[in-house]
């Protein structure tokens, strides 16, 4: 055999042996495991809110060849906020990538009802509790405070793991009483009324002054609380 025949073998030898000693091997878990860790690092969570990243199983027709490299992921630009197909990709001398779709869920933290409340239940500690819920499924302005509602009534009956948004309480409630806060930047006054209507956090509502007999409009601002901004 001539040198040249034997140089050539030789570097055919080492490329072969190169390729075999060097490469990883990558399973299904692996895979599935890295598309999950690339989503969670890569995804903006919400404020107070925090991920649920579900990938998919991967095909068992899918043959995953080894890598002399480690692997890279991506995330297309155009992908919705629910649903992202990863890219998993092989660029060594002989590339492959596979594309697995991952399901991610915005979780936030929203207050719950533990049991079944009848309509005009006070609301309380125990009858409440802070649940995490998936946000696309919440279409009111959720509350996450248990003690913002403290001594607020329920507008409806409400099942058990309901909720609680600020349309369904009545913060201030019809022909109950109420503290009125009339102020400016120099003084406070406070003084009775009897609310004339049902009104959540932050509405407007019609309140009678008990003690002068008149109509008044306040913002709720608190449980059994309204403000006039002098």
């Amino acid at each position: 055999m001539s040198k040249l025949k034997i140089f050539i073998t030789f570097l055919l030898f080492i490329d072969c042996f190169s390729s075999k000693s060097f490469a990883n091997s990558y399973d299904r878990e692996f895979i599935i495991n890295f598309a999950k860790e690339y989503v969670e690092t890569n995804t903006p969570v919400p404020n107070k809110g925090k991920l649920v990243v579900l990938p998919s199983s991967i095909d068992s027709r899918i043959t995953i060849k080894p890598c002399s490299i480690p692997l890279s992921a991506n995330i297309p630009e155009n992908y919705s906020s629910r649903n992202v197909n990863v890219k998993i990709s092989c660029s060594s001398s002989k590339p492959w990538h596979i594309f697995l779709p991952v399901k991610v869920v915005t979780t936030i933290p929203v207050l719950v009802t533990k049991n079944k409340i009848n309509k005009g239940t006070i609301l309380n500690k125990s009858n409440l509790e802070i649940d995490w819920r998936e946000r696309s499924k919440i279409r009111n302005e959720i509350i996450d405070d248990i003690k913002l509602v403290i001594g607020a009534r329920s507008k409806r009956t409400l099942s058990k793991g309901s909720v609680i948004t600020k349309k369904s309480i009545c913060a201030v409630c019809k022909n109950e009483n109420v503290t009125i806060i009339a102020q400016s930047n120099n003084f406070i006054v406070k003084t009775a009324g009897i609310a004339l209507k049902n009104a959540t956090l932050g509405e407007q509502v019609k309140v009678k002054n008990i003690r002068s007999g008149r109509t008044i409009n306040a913002q709720v601002k608190a449980i059994n609380q309204v403000v006039i901004n002098l």
